[in-house]
């Protein structure tokens, strides 16, 4: 395992880690067991293969995760001390006396005397951060949480978020994959000057980077059935790009998933949150950790995802909803 060294921190925080919406959660359509024991298994196989970052959210299934995660690294047998944990306040009203209020929530659900790093889940758009801020100082000062973060920030927003502050705001979490990649612009040249961090939520765009779907084999669970990038039109645009993956793959005896993940990672500013339905998929997750990909690999794979175009937009909504009822 690779941990990330382009930032100071207390705790070492690995390039991979654990990302845990589906804990608790049924839409993603993993079965009754996942929660009462997959969970705990993959939390333990992930702590033996040096992943110390574990992200959830209060939202996540109305907290079932944090309780999910808290409950299953409090008994693996392995030390948990150095486990970098992560969660988020969701933004309903996130003025400081409510940002206190549910990072105390939050600590009781996952069994911590200190959150590792405190996010705002979503930026507010009637709600500056100036009040969030002054809740996060508070907590801060108290030793309730290490480090502030936010996620899905504009960069204007995120040097907002610091000046309120009056400190800085370690990471933002943002969806960032070979097909999403709109942090290249402005977020992680940001991160790269200041000395902060990007965490990629859905590097493997929800699966669809992992090479398991295609025109004949169909995405199951109601997360991914809704996204339109799954349509059977897009799944047949996005071939080139497997192709790619695979090919890079072969020459490192990776999967299309490793080579992606390798690929989001492949910045020192960035770390990924790939979620894990087995502990065989974390095990795979983690090892893309140490997969070092050459400039021209790495230029190759942007290349061809460059090349994908998807149907976006009201289109593929309309074609979303007529594949659905197609397969009624």
């Amino acid at each position: 395992m690779r941990y990330v060294e382009a930032v100071s921190t207390t705790k070492k925080i690995s390039k991979i880690g654990l990302g845990t919406w589906q804990f608790g959660s049924r839409e993603w359509g993993y079965g009754t067991s996942y929660a009462g024991t997959d969970a705990a298994l993959i939390v333990r196989r992930a702590l033996e293969l040096g992943v110390t970052l574990f992200d959830t959210a209060e939202m996540y299934a109305f907290g079932r995760s944090e309780r999910i995660l808290g409950a299953a690294l409090a008994d693996a047998p392995v030390p948990t001390e150095a486990a970098f944990i992560a969660t988020k306040i969701f933004p309903v009203l996130p003025v400081a006396p409510v940002v206190e209020q549910r990072a105390v929530a939050s600590a009781n659900r996952l069994g911590v005397h200190t959150i590792d790093l405190y996010q705002v889940h979503q930026p507010n758009p009637l709600v500056r951060d100036g009040t969030t801020m002054r809740g996060m100082a508070s907590l801060r000062r108290v030793g309730l949480i290490d480090e502030v973060g936010v996620s899905n920030y504009s960069l204007d927003r995120w040097r907002s978020a610091e000046e309120a502050l009056g400190e800085r705001v370690l990471s933002n979490q943002v969806q960032y994959s070979l097909i999403r990649r709109q942090a290249d612009r402005d977020l992680i040249p940001f991160a790269r000057r200041e000395g902060r961090l990007i965490i990629a939520y859905s590097p493997l765009a929800q699966g669809l980077l992992s090479g398991h779907y295609d025109v004949t084999t169909r995405p199951r669970g109601a997360v991914r059935a809704a996204n339109p990038l799954f349509l059977t039109e897009n799944l047949a645009r996005l071939t080139p790009l497997l192709d790619v993956l695979r090919e890079v793959g072969s020459a490192h005896d990776a999967t299309p998933a490793q080579i992606a993940l390798a690929w989001a990672v492949h910045h020192p500013q960035v770390v990924a949150i790939p979620g894990a339905s087995s502990v065989a998929q974390v095990e795979s997750n983690a090892a893309a950790a140490d997969i070092t990909l050459s400039a021209a690999e790495y230029d190759a794979l942007t290349t061809a995802a460059d090349s994908f175009a998807p149907l976006t937009g009201p289109s593929s909504w309309a074609a979303l909803a007529a594949e659905r009822v197609g397969r009624s």
